[in-house]
């Protein structure tokens, strides 16, 4: 590893950039300067190429406005990498930097937009969720950072769980929604083909839990099933109803992460599953994750809120819930 972060690095890619420039200012200098004469056995100054008997190419040079237009972006390159970043490790004379420049608009957007969500931040969740401002920053904060995994209207997809109706696996109070965002989740099944013992086993414990929500079973293999799911019972209790503390699902609805088909959840016992939604509360901060969290939240609790109508504070919405600090971290549970 250290072939790769040694000085030579650093040196080979300032001569090769410094190679590239200066021989372009050559090779134009040289093309500008050679020119064939005219004489007595080349009146009109060709190259001496001729193609198809009679077609001969001319020694006409360049415009000179055009030469001078080379000339002077050879002269600004050299003079951009004299000032900027872009000969290996070198800094450049003004020490510019894409990342001060990040931090330089990431604390002005904390100084202009910190009080709105710190304003927020005091009110409880169904609270912000009314309001309309609120509600328009919460809804480009999803767009921005969720809509890839639970989509633009929130109802999820295979994997992915929607967040538009009722169904949680670890709770939808406003409070649990906004632990989620803050903290993430690590949502793991276990396999249980070896616990159970055999793939006859598996099959049965499937149509058992195919049965639980009314789906098409075989009634026999569901009975032999009911017996073997004693070693679900842990985390989805005796009846399947699941549990939100450990975040296992309720077997008895016809709500599936994965898929209900026999054929899914058999595969899902047999391999388990491994779910994981990253933390956000380093990356957008309390005040942002709680607007989140209220929008979220008003997806399963009654109407949303409509936008409002005044273009100042739908301009300050749409401001406030682009200043955030990363490119977009998709989660997957709720």
């Amino acid at each position: 590893m250290s072939d790769f972060t040694s000085e030579f690095w650093n040196l080979y890619i300032v001569v090769l950039t410094m190679l590239g420039v200066i021989g372009c200012a050559v090779l134009l200098y040289a093309q500008s300067m050679h020119k064939i004469k005219a004489g007595k056995d080349n009146p009109i100054g060709t190259t001496g190429h001729v193609w198809d008997e009679d077609l001969t190419e001319l020694n006409t040079p360049m415009p000179r406005w055009w030469m001078w237009l080379f000339y002077i972006t050879i002269v600004f390159g050299l003079a951009y990498l004299f000032l900027y970043p872009g000969l290996g490790t070198y800094a450049g004379k003004l020490g510019w930097k894409s990342s001060g420049q990040y931090q330089a608009e990431l604390d002005k957007a904390t100084k202009d937009y910190g009080p709105l969500f710190e304003r927020y931040l005091k009110q409880d969740i169904p609270a912000v969720a009314a309001d309309p401002q609120a509600h328009a920053m919460g809804e480009r904060l999803f767009l921005t950072y969720c809509a890839q995994c639970h989509g633009s209207d929130a109802r999820g997809s295979k994997g992915f769980p929607n967040l538009a109706d009722k169904d949680w696996l670890y709770g939808g109070a406003p409070d649990v929604i906004k632990t989620t965002i803050l903290h993430g989740r690590n949502g793991v099944m276990p396999p249980m083909g070896a616990a159970l013992g055999s793939d006859k086993d598996v099959e049965n414990v499937a149509h058992y839990v195919t049965s639980l929500s009314g789906g098409a079973a075989d009634p026999i293999k569901a009975v032999f099933g009911k017996e073997k799911f004693a070693a679900c019972m842990a985390c989805h209790t005796a009846a399947g109803t699941g549990n939100q503390a450990l975040g296992a699902p309720n077997l008895t609805d016809k709500v599936w992460l994965y898929g209900g088909g026999l054929e899914t959840i058999k595969e899902t016992i047999t391999r388990g599953r491994s779910n994981a939604m990253p933390a956000f509360a380093d990356f957008l901060g309390e005040g942002k994750v709680h607007v989140l969290a209220a929008y979220v939240w008003s997806l399963s609790n009654g109407p949303a809120a409509k936008p409002v109508n005044q273009a100042n504070q739908a301009n300050q919405a749409n401001q406030a819930a682009v200043a955030v600090t990363h490119d977009e971290r998709p989660g997957t549970n709720h």
